[in-house]
């Protein structure tokens, strides 16, 4: 009876070249042994298969219908391993047709995904990019069943497993921002001001959403909500046409102040500095695609961190 234990893969590559060559000398000579080590090799294929597998013969050594039956499934066996063992292939992004799903808050689409999307038209035009609402109940299970690539927020909200892998982009703060002829609030004001202004709310902006009402509340305090928004979309234009404050991080801050005629107000309040993320399953780390686009979405994050936080002060 045929013992796997005691087959192993050498014994498998003899078989084969001393098929091919039907000569112990040559086979031996091609696998660079001494013909004493194939004709063991040999010996112990001999007992493994229950088979002689090559006889003497007046023209030669020929093989038997056993060692002919054998030689297919061998050799598929090799195949199969040399193709086990072999480097992957080449990520190619121009020629690519491959899909990636990131899961990103508005914060990433607005300040991150624009940039990224440019790159990647430029280098990898057949790719596509899809891009959702982060779940943070199901995020690990959806990035183990590769469901999404890549998850892009603030750690501090994340709270991301241990055995996630995850990068540091660039960070971010909280500040203000007001219309610009908005008489009643100066560039810097006092934390009875901010409770006593009327304030829009981005629901979906963590950073603000979570972070400040959770400073508040430790504090005892509540600020005064008059609007709520679900998105970044036209929060900037209705601050700047009302007397209402907004607290959304600086790096969107400096996005809406061009694009509307509004000012920054430094909050009254000490909050940190909080980095933003990219985290992924460790099974997709060696992956030469997932590898490519993690590198484009550096890339884009290290022009976005040459602006640091202090350059307003």
């Amino acid at each position: 009876m045929l013992n796997l234990r005691h087959l192993d893969f050498t014994m498998l590559l003899a078989f084969d070249l001393l098929m091919q060559e039907l000569n112990v000398s040559r086979a031996a000579e091609k696998m660079f042994i001494t013909q004493s080590a194939m004709s063991q090799i040999l010996q112990r294929l001999r007992q493994q298969f229950d088979d002689p597998l090559l006889v003497r013969t007046p023209t030669g050594m020929k093989p038997t219908e056993r060692a002919s039956a054998l030689l297919e499934p061998v050799r598929s066996v090799l195949r199969n391993a040399e193709h086990l063992l072999k480097s992957p292939a080449q990520f190619d992004p121009a020629t690519s047709h491959e899909r990636f799903i990131l899961a990103g808050s508005d914060y990433f689409e607005f300040l991150v995904l624009p940039r990224l999307i440019e790159r990647v038209c430029n280098l990898a035009p057949r790719i596509e990019i899809h891009v959702q609402r982060p779940d943070t109940g199901s995020l690990e299970a959806r990035l183990q069943n590769q469901e999404i690539d890549l998850i892009l927020g603030f750690q501090a909200m994340l709270k991301l497993p241990a055995h996630l892998n995850w990068v540091r982009l660039f960070d971010d703060t909280i500040v203000c921002i007001a219309r610009r002829d908005y008489a009643g609030v100066e560039d810097e004001i006092t934390l009875e001001e901010y409770l006593q202004r009327n304030q829009l709310l981005i629901s979906s902006c963590d950073l603000n959403a979570q972070i400040v009402e959770r400073w508040l509340m430790k504090q005892g305090l509540e600020r005064r909500v008059a609007v709520v928004v679900p998105n970044f979309l036209s929060a900037p234009f209705t601050v700047a046409t009302t007397d209402l404050l907004l607290s959304l991080p600086w790096r969107i801050a400096e996005a809406c102040i061009k694009l509307s005629p509004l000012k920054l107000v430094k909050v009254p309040f000490g909050l940190p500095a909080y980095d933003f993320v990219m985290a992924w399953h460790p099974l997709r780390d060696k992956d030469p695609a997932h590898q490519w686009l993690r590198e484009q979405i550096l890339e884009v994050s290290r022009e976005i961190d040459l602006c640091p936080l202090d350059q307003w002060d």
